[in-house]
């Protein structure tokens, strides 16, 4: 454990409680991994620069301790916080870039020795349990949640579609009616029985409901004046407009039809 005696003799005037010298164990783990101390609370700072050695009063708050690292190649900014809880110390760590987050809870008393917070060499305990527990609960997750995240990304990347594919208002092809199929069902098929009953406007089906401008044959021609002795001005309806007129639907020729006034005797075969 190369360093960890010369940061522990550097710390040491100020460790007071067996939680400040957890604190130095896992800012010494956290610097074999390549990250420095920059300073402590949540922001940023004019003073902040990069540092193997605890910040200035980084155990000024004996029950929240508030530390931030950056990665020696400046690709991670780490956000710690450790929270003494009942004996045991809560720790949070935050990847400032990707907002991943790990927790790890240590019991105190099974890695320090608060008797003797003056001799390094009595201080802690279970020190390789305690490395371990620290590497693979704060470092290595944060490194792995970092990989997926570039894998994701990378995976994420697409070949550039054309603007057909992106163009929101793209209005589908038009098929002619001749190509289109029928809106209604086999007649014959098993399930076909009572189709037009629980469906008569005709939605899936053909429907009960006779309407004669959607029959699909060609429709006659709406005379506005159909009802009416005399026939309407021009321009009385204007074209397009929605008008009901006042008799059946069709043409009424001006005039009476042939059949309305016959000659005498027009049922005469012999005329």
């Amino acid at each position: 454990m190369a360093g960890l005696e010369l940061l522990y003799a550097s710390a040491a005037p100020g460790i007071t409680c067996p939680q400040d010298a957890l604190i130095c164990f896992v800012h010494w783990e956290l610097v074999t991994h390549d990250y420095r101390a920059l300073g402590t609370g949540d922001q940023s700072g004019p003073g902040d620069k990069k540092s193997e050695l605890l910040p200035p009063g980084w155990n000024a708050n004996k029950e929240l301790y508030v530390l931030r690292y950056e990665s020696t190649d400046n690709s991670r900014k780490l956000l710690l916080k450790a929270i003494l809880v009942d004996g045991s110390m809560i720790i949070n760590a935050l990847e400032c870039g990707s907002q991943q987050v790990v927790d790890l809870t240590l019991n105190v008393e099974d890695y320090v020795n608060g008797e003797h917070l003056g001799d390094f060499h009595r201080v802690y305990k279970n020190n390789k349990e305690l490395q371990t527990r620290i590497a693979s609960g704060l470092v290595i997750p944060i490194h792995n949640n970092l990989s997926k995240s570039d894998s994701a990304s990378s995976s994420r990347e697409f070949p550039p579609a054309t603007s057909r594919e992106y163009d929101p208002l793209r209005i589908p092809p038009h098929h002619p009616h001749t190509s289109r199929q029928p809106p209604w069902r086999d007649p014959l098929g098993p399930f076909a029985v009572g189709g037009e009953d629980l469906d008569p406007f005709g939605g899936q089906r053909g429907g009960m409901i006779l309407d004669p401008l959607r029959s699909g044959f060609p429709r006659a021609l709406i005379d506005p004046s159909s009802g009416l002795p005399n026939r309407l001005p021009p321009g009385a309806v204007p074209p397009g407009a929605r008008f009901d007129p006042f008799g059946p639907i069709g043409t009424n020729p001006s005039g009476p039809g042939p059949d309305h006034l016959p000659p005498p005797g027009y049922d005469d075969m012999f005329m």
